[in-house]
């Protein structure tokens, strides 16, 4: 059976070494103003950064473009 992998804690290091360097930018600049590094994910080929800061959430693309109302779905 196939193991959970959002269960497990993991070091946002773990995050960040698969940013791009764009992404990189764009996070710091977003951590200037309370959001927090939450996951990667991958779609379609990219891999989209997901920060959140409350209920507020955030994405930013792997050229560093930076959504404030991105479309993320968050399972349970």
């Amino acid at each position: 059976m196939k193991q959970e992998r959002r269960r497990e804690p993991r070091d946002l290091s773990y995050f960040w070494e698969m940013l791009s360097m764009a992404q990189k930018f764009s996070v710091s600049e977003l951590q200037r103003f309370g959001y927090e590094l939450s996951f990667v994910r991958q779609q379609e080929q990219q891999r989209l950064a997901v920060l959140k800061s409350g209920q507020k959430m955030a994405s930013i693309t792997e050229d560093g473009q930076i959504n404030t109302a991105p479309k993320v779905f968050l399972r349970d």
